[in-house]
């Protein structure tokens, strides 16, 4: 099979497309046949070997997994020893976790893993692209205990996890506030932005009790300077994990009214199964900035590297004739 792999750290130009052998589904398995996968900000980290105190499990000189690839979207090939949950032929997407694997037409992954049945209404390039952002503002969100009449910020309002937080703190009932440049204003408004603030003319920070929550999705502030942005009992999310962060979570959690929180969004199935219900509902969209083939992966993220990015950017896997 055709895979994406790479044998060093660094730039877009690591990536080398090789013939590498087809996976096979052990015990409890399943072997996804890709259509479709995604460049998040997370996999561009991991090609360059980042962040640094994540080399025990990436590799400490080289990538311990050539073979990147965390979200993907296919139809089950075949079925190993043992795994019922999905027939041959089901159309599913999923998460990857630390495993990785996606860049490539062939994929195994636990069926018991991050992996759900697609929303029926949804193409291969639409369902991955619910996978990792989606599922993330979900979580985060969730953590929150958002409740409905909540006012909520999102920083970093246009990327993945970013449009799809506009999206869904509007549903959930929350005021939003998207923070992103002027040009992608009309945007987020579109997803559901009831406010917006230009980063490059003001500092949100300097608002005092404007919001409930802050979610940070792109890791530029800090609790200390959202503090006073927040109200009574307010809380701040960050996605970017970082010492500060670490250090604000326990110290927040024991003696503060506003509380800092992070979290690892690694099992997505609860998330999964509740956005395809609202994608089946037409109550959240995907947004898609480039679709890319596999060939293109290192243009993929040089495109992800410039920051220029819209929502996501997926990543079609076209598979050779039988």
């Amino acid at each position: 099979m055709k895979a994406i792999v790479q044998s060093r750290y660094g730039g877009p130009d690591v990536f080398r497309l090789c013939d590498i052998p087809r996976p096979l589904p052990r015990q409890g398995e399943i072997l996804v046949r890709v259509h479709a996968t995604s460049v998040t900000s997370s996999e561009a980290n991991m090609r360059q070997g980042l962040p640094l105190y994540g080399r025990p499990i990436l590799g400490l000189f080289r990538p311990r997994r050539p073979l990147l690839g965390l979200e993907f979207a296919g139809t089950v090939e075949q079925c190993g020893p043992d795994a019922q949950r999905f027939p041959v032929g089901t159309r599913v997407f999923g998460f990857t976790g630390f495993r990785c694997g996606a860049y490539a037409q062939f994929l195994v992954v636990s069926e018991n893993d991050s992996v759900e049945v697609m929303p029926k209404s949804a193409s291969f390039e639409e369902a991955v692209a619910l996978v990792d952002g989606p599922t993330t503002a979900l979580f985060f969100l969730h953590k929150a205990r958002l409740r409905r009449g909540e006012r909520v910020l999102v920083n970093g309002a246009s990327g993945s996890i970013g449009t799809a937080a506009v999206q869904l703190a509007a549903w959930m009932g929350a005021e939003v506030t998207a923070v992103c440049s002027a040009a992608k204003h009309e945007q987020v408004r579109a997803l559901g932005a009831h406010h917006v603030i230009d980063y490059n003319t003001e500092d949100f920070t300097l608002r005092h009790d404007a919001w409930d929550v802050v979610f940070d999705t792109v890791g530029k502030s800090s609790f200390c300077r959202c503090r006073h942005s927040l109200r009574a009992k307010g809380r701040y999310l960050s996605t970017v994990l970082g010492a500060k962060i670490l250090l604000h979570v326990p110290l927040t959690a024991l003696f503060c009214d506003k509380k800092a929180m992070f979290g690892m969004s690694v099992n997505k199935r609860t998330e999964l199964v509740q956005l395809r219900e609202l994608v089946e509902a037409n109550l959240h969209a995907p947004v898609i900035d480039r679709v890319f083939d596999l060939e293109q992966m290192p243009e993929a993220h040089a495109y992800v590297d410039s920051g220029r990015k819209r929502g996501n950017v997926v990543v079609r896997v076209r598979q050779d004739p039988t």
